[in-house]
């Protein structure tokens, strides 16, 4: 734990998350989001139970509103105040109510220009693109920065690397190929078929 700890002390706007669960996930390939450069993308749900990971969230967006206060200023004398900016941790309760895997939670949209680094529990590369999808549990490392552009301020949130935990039930309503079949088909079915 205190490894994790100076590396926050090193690079205060960067956060390795506790175990969270991945939503939207575009990791494997860049997505355009109305109409915009291709990203690899991720929504983060973090629980509210969670609050190690919220109170290194919240330090990292306070961190990175300080570095950024020159880009945040604009063309006035000070920084807007941070309470009146756009911040990327968002209350699922409130903002996504009618979604289930929000409920009691916390979120995070993350993007990357590029790839983000995917690893397994034993920080092996993981090649297997069937095995991250919208419901995996993870550990994902981010960072976070001012941005000013098209007369928008705030802070965001970058993606760089994610640790695969655990299997979970998928979003979005689609269902594994394994979980609609039976085992058994019958004897009458050449069991050749398949080589």
């Amino acid at each position: 734990m205190s490894n994790q700890v100076n590396k926050q002390e090193l690079n205060p706007t960067k956060v390795i998350t506790g175990i969270c669960r991945a939503s939207y996930a575009n990791l494997w390939e860049p997505k355009s989001i109305n109409g915009g450069k291709p990203k690899y993308s991720v929504s983060i749900i973090i629980p509210k139970s969670d609050e190690a990971t919220l109170a290194k969230i919240r330090k990292a967006i306070e961190a990175a509103y300080t570095e950024g206060q020159s880009k945040l200023k604009g063309n006035g004398r000070t920084a807007p105040a941070l309470s009146t900016l756009k911040v990327p941790l968002r209350d699922g309760d409130v903002e996504r109510p009618d979604d289930e895997a929000y409920a009691n939670s916390f979120f995070i949209n993350a993007n990357s220009d590029t790839a983000p680094g995917i690893v397994d529990r034993h920080r092996q590369e993981v090649t297997n693109r069937s095995m991250v999808y919208s419901g995996v549990y993870c550990k994902f490392s981010v960072n976070f920065y001012a941005y000013s552009a098209s007369g928008n301020r705030g802070i965001a949130c970058g993606l760089n690397n994610v640790q695969l935990i655990s299997a979970g039930t998928p979003l979005g309503g689609k269902s594994k190929a394994e979980d609609d079949f039976d085992d058994e088909v019958g004897d009458e079915y050449d069991d050749e078929f398949l080589g």
